[in-house]
């Protein structure tokens, strides 16, 4: 009975402290999308990432030209000269899908010069969010774009135009 009015008080605390917290959310992509800085950047990156898509997409062809080569020549090579072709076809491939990881893996060139196009940006923008969150009083600001789990979201709440007015 005694850890009742313990647990009672307990509640109403939590309550009195969850009342006070001010929350607020923004769509990061939306303030993005309205910044010409990141605009340009995704523009150059789509550039950089279709030139080297073309290039690589060269390098396959030349693969399947010597693959076709040799099986219209298969049946007249020796043993050794096939082995030798095989051999060439599949150093080739292996020299093209290291050029794909180097241009488009997770630390590949594309992903270096994402971040040297567009981390600057994003750091500002997430500046912007914190200045206003320090200003404002907000205790926490949640990034719609990619939270999947926000359901529901009030409008009243929705700081997005406030943060590109402070950009």
């Amino acid at each position: 009975m005694k850890t009742f009015p313990l647990l009672l008080s307990a509640l109403f605390f939590f309550n009195i402290s969850a009342q006070a917290q001010k929350i607020a959310f923004v769509d990061v992509q939306e303030i993005l999308d309205n910044i010409v800085e990141y605009k340009e950047a995704q523009t150059e990156l789509d550039r950089i990432a279709n030139t080297w898509r073309q290039e690589i997409a060269k390098e396959y062809d030349v693969i399947k030209g010597m693959y076709n080569r040799y099986q219209a020549e298969q049946v007249l090579l020796s043993e050794e000269a096939r082995a030798q072709r095989e051999e060439e076809i599949m150093n080739k491939e292996k020299a093209v899908r290291d050029l794909q990881r180097t241009y488009f893996g997770p630390e590949g060139s594309l992903f270096k010069r994402r971040q040297e196009l567009v981390q600057p940006i994003q750091e500002t923008v997430y500046a912007a969010i914190e200045s206003y969150a320090n200003d404002r009083g907000y205790d926490f600001i949640f990034d719609r774009s990619s939270d999947s789990s926000m359901i529901f979201s009030n409008p009243e709440y929705n700081k997005t135009e406030d943060i590109l007015r402070r950009l």
